[in-house]
């Protein structure tokens, strides 16, 4: 039996390991981290304390993609989730209700969204992965390099810190933003293709929460959440498992004043309580924190060379998930993206199984195909939000939407999917990460209906303007996360 090393033990190599285990592989998966503790999913004070995930600890969303990949290739692991406490939330009841066509229309099983914590979720999945015949985890192990068969015809094998020398028919990279797979190819002198990057242009602050009641606070007019991206930060909730939930309030890089607020526990719950849609969450008595603020800057937006088309191959080496490509988490693809990057590449190397070089290219197209539609769109949509937050911060006038070639503005969207069920499903299915925007803006009937719209009516509850969000955030001398 071949064996598959996956090096990196989160979402996209558990995953991973997950999806190559039913094609005929023997999984290793070698992760640095230590391996987690016999904690509870309902315990609020445990968890898996890891270094190499910073980001486990922040909010996190499964989009409709994540929910159809579970649904189809890993129900077992859905259904542990929502014995868990996660919540299958149906993204229809933030239709608007007198929007045209509103009634239930084929397809709309698909716009739901889990509510779960990433820390839960991710447990949940070592838990599967590890139960799975052929395939071992082991922790505390750090790959150092590749050793490749002679005149780079293909891996051989992981090399790891102690000299350790673990052989390999295929090698994947699931060392997230790290993606160490481009200095194994530098160090073994093969030359690496630039990334694309585009910076992201945000800080997040994270605070977790956990209701008294069962009952939910308030609507969720994101389907999966409560709250927006503004004109000067965003503010969003997203109810979780078991009962908790996280508030996400994000900044610009550089904003000192606004992040010095929102770094103390009264600065965030300020502008928390004062984001349209939060604060019936937030009341004293409807929940209670469990959780200091956290604080993480955002890595820019990167499609990977190494994992493309046009980086020098070889064979039997990949990469998955934030290995490939990382896009603003502001937009909450991450997980889902990574999820069916990895079924595809299971599929794909069961479909050509023969580790060569058609192999690995087949891999990099498919790879390329995934993620460079959302890749753009994040890159796009973070350089106007960023021009307009920094205009915010240096009291310029509001940055004008730039020429749209034609095609609606998302403004225009947006205004037309509060009257347009059509136009609705159509930004939620893209938005879930179910469409990407260009086949959104090659529908005709789409279109139509945008420019068709009724008036939108009153816009929704605006947020508070930047000076009274910084007075709010500044009024007391607050605690420190």
């Amino acid at each position: 039996m071949p064996t598959a090393v996956i090096v990196g033990g989160s979402v996209a190599g558990l995953a991973s390991a997950l999806a190559l285990s039913g094609t005929g592989y023997r999984v290793l998966v070698l992760e640095r981290a230590p391996g987690p503790p016999q904690w509870s999913t309902a315990d609020p004070g445990s968890g898996w304390r890891r270094p190499t995930a910073p980001q486990g600890l922040q909010s996190h969303t499964l989009t409709s993609l994540g929910v159809r990949v579970l649904r189809e290739r890993a129900p077992r692991l859905l259904a542990d989730a929502v014995a868990a406490g996660a919540t299958v939330l149906d993204l229809t009841r933030a239709l608007p209700a007198d929007a045209a066509d509103s009634a239930p229309e084929p397809g709309d099983g698909d716009l739901v969204a889990l509510g779960c914590r990433r820390s839960t979720l991710e447990l949940l999945l070592h838990r599967t992965v590890s139960d799975t015949p052929d395939v071992t985890v082991r922790h505390d192990t750090t790959v150092t390099g590749l050793e490749l068969h002679p005149g780079h015809r293909g891996v051989a094998a992981a090399v790891t810190g102690t000299g350790e020398r673990v052989r390999a028919d295929i090698v994947v990279d699931a060392t997230g933003r790290r993606a160490l797979s481009r200095r194994w190819l530098h160090d073994a002198g093969i030359p690496v293709t630039a990334d694309r990057t585009s910076a992201s242009g945000l800080v997040g602050h994270t605070r977790f929460y956990r209701l008294r009641g069962r009952a939910l606070p308030g609507p969720l007019n994101r389907g999966h959440g409560v709250g927006d991206v503004y004109d000067h930060y965003a503010g969003v909730l997203h109810p979780g498992d078991d009962g908790t939930f996280s508030v996400a309030l994000g900044s610009l890089p550089g904003d000192r004043v606004l992040q010095a607020g929102l770094r103390t526990r009264t600065g965030f719950t300020a502008a928390a309580r004062a984001t349209p849609g939060l604060a019936p969450w937030l009341e004293d008595g409807v929940s209670s924190p469990i959780s200091p603020v956290r604080v993480i800057s955002s890595p820019p937006n990167t499609l990977r060379g190494a994992a493309g088309p046009r980086q020098v191959p070889v064979p039997g080496l990949f990469q998955v998930g934030d290995a490939a490509c990382i896009t603003n988490p502001l937009f909450g693809r991450g997980m889902s993206l990574a999820l069916d990057h990895a079924f595809r590449l299971a599929d794909l190397l069961a479909e050509q199984p023969d580790v060569d070089a058609a192999q690995r290219l087949a891999v990099a197209r498919m790879t390329h195909e995934l993620f460079l539609p959302w890749y753009e769109q994040a890159a796009g949509a973070d350089r106007l939000r960023s021009a307009r937050w920094q205009a915010a911060v240096d009291g310029r006038p509001a940055v004008p939407v730039p020429p749209t070639g034609g095609l609606p503005s998302g403004a225009e969207i947006a205004a037309a999917a509060r009257t347009d069920g059509t136009v609705w499903r159509g930004l939620t299915r893209m938005l879930m990460t179910l469409r990407t925007p260009a086949e959104l803006f090659a529908d005709d009937k789409f279109l139509a209906r945008v420019r068709q719209a009724a008036p939108a009516g009153p816009a929704p509850t605006p947020p508070p303007g930047r000076d009274e969000l910084l007075r709010r955030v500044t009024a007391t001398e607050g605690t420190r996360a």
